[in-house]
């Protein structure tokens, strides 16, 4: 695995494009996280956040729906349908929850990740 250090940033190399799934999400571990990545291919953008959501700590949401909201990218656990923002992590139908998001960047067909 490369990593990729510069004075504010660490860069992980988390998998290849084709490792994630056309308007889907797949799962890398990363520093002992679970890190979902998702693929919006319909919307040419990429986003990664935690894995657990925290309605019922379930390491679920790399396998959740995602969809829009009006503009706003989401992902809907696939267990209790709470939807979270790709972009910020807020719960967008319970405030109560939030889920942490991380950079995210495809160079020469590669997925990193910063954590």
């Amino acid at each position: 695995m490369e990593v990729l250090h510069s004075t504010t940033t660490t860069w992980h190399q988390a998998c290849t494009v084709e490792d994630i799934p056309a308007d889907g999400g797949a799962c890398v571990l990363i520093e002992g996280r679970q890190i979902a990545i998702f693929n919006f291919s319909r919307r040419n953008e990429w986003f990664a956040t935690d894995n657990q959501c925290p309605h019922r700590q379930q390491m679920a949401l790399s396998r959740g729906i995602i969809g829009s909201q009006g503009e706003e990218p989401k992902v809907a656990c696939p267990f209790h349908k709470k939807t979270f923002s790709l972009r910020d992590g807020s719960c967008l139908n319970d405030e109560h929850y939030r889920i942490a998001t991380y950079p995210i960047e495809i160079r020469g067909g590669i997925v990193y990740v910063e954590v």
